[in-house]
């Protein structure tokens, strides 16, 4: 465990408050502006991350605070602080990375953390932020992982590794057709009893690598599930189908010839699994704007259909689904396939993260994984035989098992779609309220099928007072208190851009998974221009008062102030990437396609590894591009399809 000593500790609570600072402000009623981020305790929630992180990281942002100690950090004024940091953030990538980190706890935690004793943060009033509404309800888990505690081997006909949208589907149909199946999932086991609509609880929960991580090369901001039941546990319920040109091209360029002809029975079959309906789609005040701004721009708006239970549907805990959904209506793979596959007698195994796949004879034979235990940290190995091994750990993840088992062939991590999105935030001068109702229950689909297929949508996001903050760009704390004071009147657009381009996946020298991701492709830089124009277009027409793009530079544009194409142009001339306009993804994609070429492709069109059978891809990291869609029911459909050839193997 790391502490830091009386004079770092000094540091750490001058940096928290050069962040998030006391600044004299008339009016301030409910005291905001006057609030600094150690009112609120920042800095003890700061000293209990240091002691859970890794000695090394723990040790280096110890050394940042040294680093600004000697340089008079805490006698200086607040803009000599904020010009300390910048400066520093140039001098090397260790201290921008430093500082980066310290800047994301500090905003996070002052601005969604809570006190525990009430459940509430003293900044949420002035956001019109109710927090959490109820409390979870007492809902028995249906499933029971294997008690793993010693080093233990399992024998099956398959191992699934992952128990998201792909491994939750493959798991179930096999385990249906009466194969024995092994789910193996580096998350915990979490459903309604857990979720208390935290934000920051759900993100060290439920989350793969504790929330909102960026790419090495910090061009995106990349969220994905880890937990049972994986990202579906997590999303936003968005069930698009997909597009017949992405059908029309896997099939022809790619080889999935059924793709084209024999898909929609794979898309029913999961449809109907998920009672997917458009039945539970309320538009909120945001989305109302969404769809008040296509209409008076004649662009097509559409409800989203989405994976819900009307019986148990309540729009107000669907707005915070993105932590779980309390409901219980949300038909996630934990509700649905995994319940069939435990059903038919399938084991699972948490906090169970799978190191290699065993090759004997050239072939699958089985994989070897550790498991920790959530209270003691202790490690047990379990060894699964199988002839049969399921990748489905996510595009993030599945190249790694890959990668540390020396098998895939040359394009194993090549090829990472992301759909890169950007946001746009409109002001309107009333209360959107946009915490209530679902993130997604509306879409912009005018663009969709642009630029031969590769266009972009245009949709919602969740209300989040954490990463709202961080995505807000902080250029001085001045600026950052101003936009965060305006989050009650704000609605956020997204650009969802179907991306040619594409990044990559490797692995660093103790195995973990490396992301890198440039939007330069020629042609997403149009199409994303040209979301990011659509989206400050839909805003004007919907009547935002103001619209701001998230970007460094924090570009605003103020209703009878300034004209409105040049403040598209001025945008346009905007950098996409790490220190210009900010790029998110909640979709990864393609990092162990299926194809024909093994130099191109991974697996076979059926799924199954070029260079070692009994190997499958079955997650959205099989996708032979990107799909333009938010991509649940496509990885399921996918899944579904490739269940059958295993089936047949096996």
């Amino acid at each position: 465990m790391t502490e830091p000593t009386s004079e770092q500790l000094e540091i750490l609570r001058a940096v928290c408050d050069t962040f998030v600072p006391s600044i004299p402000h008339v009016p301030d009623p409910l005291g905001f502006w006057a609030r600094s981020a150690t009112d609120v305790g920042v800095d003890a929630g700061i000293v209990a991350t240091l002691a859970i992180l890794p000695e090394a990281d723990a040790g280096g942002l110890l050394g940042l605070l040294d680093v600004l100690g000697e340089q008079g950090f805490v006698a200086a004024s607040q803009p000599s602080r904020e010009q300390l940091l910048r400066t520093l953030a140039l001098a090397s990538r260790d201290a921008a990375a430093g500082i980066t980190a310290l800047k994301g706890l500090t905003l996070a935690l002052t601005y969604a953390g809570a006190d525990p004793a009430t459940g509430q943060n003293p900044n949420w009033a002035v956001f019109g932020y109710p927090g959490p509404v109820s409390a979870p309800p007492d809902e028995p888990k249906t499933i029971e992982p294997l008690g793993v505690r010693v080093d233990t081997d399992l024998e099956a006909d398959v191992v699934v590794i992952g128990s998201g949208a792909g491994g939750g589907v493959i798991a179930g149909q096999l385990a249906q057709r009466g194969l024995a199946v092994v789910v193996l999932e580096a998350g915990g086991y979490f459903n309604e009893s857990d979720f208390n609509q935290s934000e920051l609880w759900a993100y060290q929960n439920l989350y793969w690598r504790g929330g909102p991580s960026p790419t090495v090369d910090g061009n995106v901001s990349l969220m994905a599930g880890q937990c049972l039941g994986g990202g579906t546990v997590v999303n936003w319920t968005n069930s698009l189908r997909t597009k017949p040109w992405v059908r029309d091209e896997w099939a022809t360029e790619h080889g999935l010839k059924d793709v084209a002809t024999d898909f929609d029975r794979h898309i029913d079959a999961v449809w109907s699994r998920l009672q997917v309906t458009d039945t539970c789609s309320d538009l909120n005040r945001a989305q109302q704007a969404m769809q008040r701004g296509a209409d008076a721009l004649g662009w097509s708006f559409a409800l989203t259909n989405r994976n819900t239970d009307p019986s148990r549907y309540d729009p107000v805990s669907a707005g915070y689904m993105g932590f779980g959904d309390q409901s219980g209506s949300k038909q996630s793979t934990l509700a649905t396939y995994l319940q069939d596959a435990v059903a038919a007698g399938a084991r699972v195994v948490v906090r169970c993260a799978v190191e290699r796949i065993i090759v004997e004879h050239g072939r699958a034979a089985g994989v070897t994984a550790v498991r920790t235990d959530a209270v003691t940290g202790a490690t047990s190995s379990v060894t699964v035989r199988a002839r049969h091994v399921v990748v489905a750990g996510g595009a993030l993840e599945s190249p790694g098992v890959l990668l540390r088992s020396g098998i895939g062939g040359p394009a194993v991590g090549r090829y990472l779609r992301l759909h890169p999105c950007t946001a746009v935030m409109g002001t309107y001068g009333e209360d959107m309220q946009a915490w209530w109702g679902a993130p997604h229950a509306g879409l912009i689909d005018e663009f969709a099928g642009t630029n031969d297929g590769y266009g972009f949508l245009i949709e919602g996001a969740q209300y989040t007072t954490a990463v709202t903050a961080n995505a807000t760009p902080w250029v001085t704390a001045e600026q950052h208190k101003a936009a965060m004071e305006d989050l009650a009147f704000g609605a956020n657009f997204i650009g969802l851009v179907r991306d040619r381009g594409h990044g990559t996946v490797t692995v660093d020298d103790n195995g973990s998974t490396v992301h890198r991701y440039a939007l330069t492709d020629p042609a997403d830089v149009v199409n994303t221009r040209a979301a990011v124009a659509a989206q400050i277009r839909c805003h004007a027409a919907a009547g935002a008062r103001r619209i701001i793009t998230l970007a460094n530079s924090m570009p605003v544009w103020h209703r009878g102030e300034d004209d409105l194409e040049t403040y598209i142009a001025k945008v346009q001339r905007l950098p996409l990437r790490a220190g210009s306009v900010a790029l998110f993804s909640a979709h990864q994609m393609g990092s162990c396609r299926m194809g024909t070429d093994p130099a191109t492709s991974v697996a076979d069109p059926r799924g199954e590894l070029h260079d070692t059978p009994g190997v499958w891809i079955g997650d959205g990291s099989a996708f032979p591009t990107s799909s333009g869609t938010n991509p649940m029911i496509t990885i399921m459909a996918l899944a579904h399809r490739t269940s059958e050839h295993i089936a047949q193997e096996a």
